[in-house]
């Protein structure tokens, strides 16, 4: 899952950044309003993680330009604004959850975790492919059945293929599913997860098109 970022104090950024490539999502970071804007215009987010105070302007402008334009992107926003009626503006201008500084990282991760699951079960139902039933909301797979257990990479290509059954999605797509700007990607990084995948799920589970990318098989 891609995640966005948007704080100016560098040393929580960082934390921020580092303690959510440690639960293996892909995450971007922004320190200003501007920089936020064109990241979004940019690159579909899972979830944007937004401060509201940034050097040139306001995160909720931000906010408001996503709910106006009907982009349903979750926000969950972080800020030192503790008043009530603070919060209820960041609620009804369309954020997910609110969360005051200073905060625990991991129940950061929780509440991030927590929105996630509600947007996939609010998007898609149990997909299936042959033995396989991927459920987005639960994050699980089972293969005839029996449970399987991925690591968060490996969910993340997983999740990616089987939301475009048939379609055949590109290395540098699955990359950016799984890896935030600036991380350092091996060039075989994708091949060793789609190996993992193909042991754990079947080798028919997911195929090569060789010279374009992978898509989903049957399980």
């Amino acid at each position: 899952m891609r995640i966005l970022v948007v704080e100016d104090e560098a040393d929580l950024a960082q934390a921020v950044v580092d303690h959510l490539r440690a639960a293996a999502h892909a995450v971007d970071h922004a320190s200003t309003l501007d920089a936020a804007q064109a990241a979004v215009r940019a690159m579909p987010y899972a979830l944007i993680l937004l401060d509201l105070r940034l050097p040139d302007g306001e995160g909720l402008a931000l906010l408001r330009d996503l709910r106006d334009r009907r982009d349903p992107t979750p926000v969950l926003i972080v800020t030192a604004r503790d008043r009530i009626i603070e919060r209820i503006a960041g609620l009804e201008a369309g954020a997910d959850d609110y969360l005051v500084k200073p905060y625990d990282l991991n129940e950061m991760l929780a509440r991030i975790n927590a929105i996630l699951r509600r947007a996939d079960g609010t998007r898609a139902p149990e997909r299936r492919f042959g033995g396989l039933c991927i459920s987005p909301s639960a994050r699980t797979v089972t293969r005839h059945g029996a449970p399987v257990t991925l690591t968060p990479r490996e969910w993340a290509i997983l999740d990616r293929l089987s939301h475009r059954p048939g379609q055949v999605v590109g290395k540098a797509e699955l990359e950016d599913a799984v890896y935030g700007f600036g991380e350092e990607v091996e060039s075989n990084a994708i091949e060793a997860h789609v190996s993992r995948l193909r042991a754990k799920l079947g080798r028919m589970a997911v195929e090569t098109v060789r010279g374009f990318g992978y898509r989903m098989g049957q399980g």
